[in-house]
């Protein structure tokens, strides 16, 4: 297909980075310039991601908004010997995550449709959805610094989660920290949660346990010892992640603040025993889902419910931002916002869902009856900050993927590589013209995936360079866009207004 021509590059064999051409200009294609000697954008070591950890992530008050950075974060105890290590590892624990999702959804229907749907039904704006929702960490990529008790703690911000909880001194078995521990006795405005409060209730419903029981049978102290600030029916908490790891400990309240804006009796877990390669090297993780224990909600009379994030193209030496709270002014977008509606689903919990209704690849719309809201699982989408590759039914996916092996023709075919099975073999080329992307949502919303988002790179020779999407197992899951088709976006979300905004944004610490 003649799409136009791209000017040549004068590197020589292809690795990522990428000078986009505007799609709009040049018959729906990107014309990509890619230098393999900048790989190390793209790929570091493990003591350069744990050097650049231990730099405060710095934030600022803006009228009717804070702001935080956001870092891409990595960690890994065992480095990977090659790049192709590396994304196995990378794209398995993001199979995993994705898994994840759907059995919570499918848990959480049954949930709602079980014997007890009429009490948990009374409850239902206290706790949306299953409070062990966590992560994986090698998919959870972006990091920000909050106060918290007079200190600091960098932590994992993810949509996908209704809890923030930290590492917490003593501890019983904690991952690795770049810095120190959150000691509660170090705190005088510390205080534990007790089990008759409606936090902890709150927390026994989202984890579906029974009154009395989940919570507070964890021991009389929650692993923290005895002292005047541990009540002995403190609410105990476990979350649990499908790969093994976890995080125990006490729910506790504190000062949170979040560049300068402070938020008394913030509800977050004061975890003890804590272990997992996904939070290497973090204090812990921010749950920014839609729940009552989650930041957003603890931060609807300061923010009103609004948040909005922008996630850079590179993994290494750049920032992103992490806004809250509804002033614009603080957005450095490109393209006006455009807002889809969010779908307000009970039997799916607080997961941020938009309609999806279609999808472009070079200007061509795709024809699949995965779009349909009569389709198995409808056409509903989760925007997730925490999953890498959006993962699609597979009506929808094969569409996608028939389309752009037809636009992509003249490239030759290479192996499917894990999860991403659409790949080419691109070694010695110069530059390559790519397909635009687009995602359209109700009302016709369309959404153009940044030219960094369509292609993913699994070899440093660029002998596999796949399509950034993969599929889904079944019709009767739901989609899911990660965060690899949200780079150099703001995403705004507004739970007041039940909307998602989109708009075009080069992406930096605001």
């Amino acid at each position: 297909m003649a799409w136009g021509g791209c000017t040549a590059a004068a590197a020589a064999p292809l690795l990522l980075l990428l000078l986009a051409a505007a799609a709009g200009g040049n018959g729906g294609v990107h014309c990509l310039h890619l230098d393999a000697g900048r790989r190390h954008r793209h790929h570091l070591s493990r003591r350069a991601l744990q050097g650049r950890q231990r730099h405060h992530l710095r934030s600022r008050a803006v009228d009717g908004a804070t702001v935080l950075e956001l870092r891409h974060h990595s960690f890994s105890t065992a480095p990977a010997s090659s790049r192709k290590e590396e994304v196995d590892g990378l794209l398995s624990t993001d199979a995993a995550r994705v898994s994840s999702l759907q059995r919570r959804i499918d848990g959480y229907r049954l949930m709602i449709t079980s014997s007890t749907a009429a009490a948990v039904a009374v409850t239902a704006s206290k706790a949306q959805v299953p409070v062990t929702s966590g992560a994986k960490l090698r998919t959870l990529n972006y990091v920000a610094t909050v106060g918290l008790g007079g200190g600091e703690a960098t932590v994992i911000v993810d949509t996908a989660s209704e809890l923030t909880w930290v590492q917490c001194a003593p501890c019983e078995s904690c991952h690795d920290q770049q810095g120190p521990l959150f000691d509660p006795s170090s705190s005088p405005s510390y205080a534990a949660v007790p089990c008759n409060s409606s936090s902890c209730d709150a927390l026994q419903l989202a984890t579906g346990g029974v009154s009395g029981a989940a919570a507070c049978g964890g021991g009389a102290d929650g692993g923290q010892g005895q002292d005047q600030q541990q009540p002995a029916a403190a609410c105990s908490y476990t979350l649990s992640y499908r790969d093994g790891s976890y995080s125990r400990g006490v729910l506790a309240h504190d000062r949170l603040s979040l560049a300068g804006e402070v938020i008394d009796g913030f509800v977050f877990g004061c975890g003890t025993s804590n272990q997992g390669p996904p939070f290497g090297g973090t204090s812990g993780l921010m749950g920014l889902g839609r729940s009552q224990l989650s930041l957003v909600s603890q931060t609807m009379d300061q923010f009103g419910g609004v948040f909005s994030y922008c996630l850079p193209l590179k993994e290494s030496d750049s920032s992103g931002s992490l806004a809250l709270g509804d002033d614009s002014s603080v957005y450095w977008n490109s393209t006006p916002v455009v807002y889809a509606s969010m779908v307000s689903d009970p039997l799916q919990g607080p997961f941020y869902f938009v309609n999806l209704t279609g999808i472009t690849v070079g200007g061509q719309e795709v024809e699949s009856s995965g779009f349909s809201a009569a389709a198995g699982g409808g056409n509903k989408a989760i925007i997730d900050s925490g999953t890498v590759i959006t993962s699609l039914v597979p009506s929808i996916y094969n569409a996608v993927k028939a389309e752009f092996l037809s636009q992509f023709a003249e490239y030759p075919q290479a192996p499917g590589f894990s999860i991403l099975d659409t790949c080419f073999n691109m070694t010695g080329l110069r530059e390559v013209q790519v397909p635009s992307l687009k995602l359209v949502f109700d009302g016709g919303v369309e959404v153009e995936v940044d030219s960094g988002g369509v292609l993913y790179f699994v070899s440093s020779d660029s002998s596999q360079v796949c399509l950034a999407m993969a599929a889904l197992k079944s019709e009767y899951e739901t989609n899911i866009i990660g965060n690899y088709q949200q780079k150099n976006l703001r995403v705004i979300f507004d739970t007041s207004g039940s909307q998602v905004g989109f708009a075009q944004e080069m992406c930096g610490y605001i």
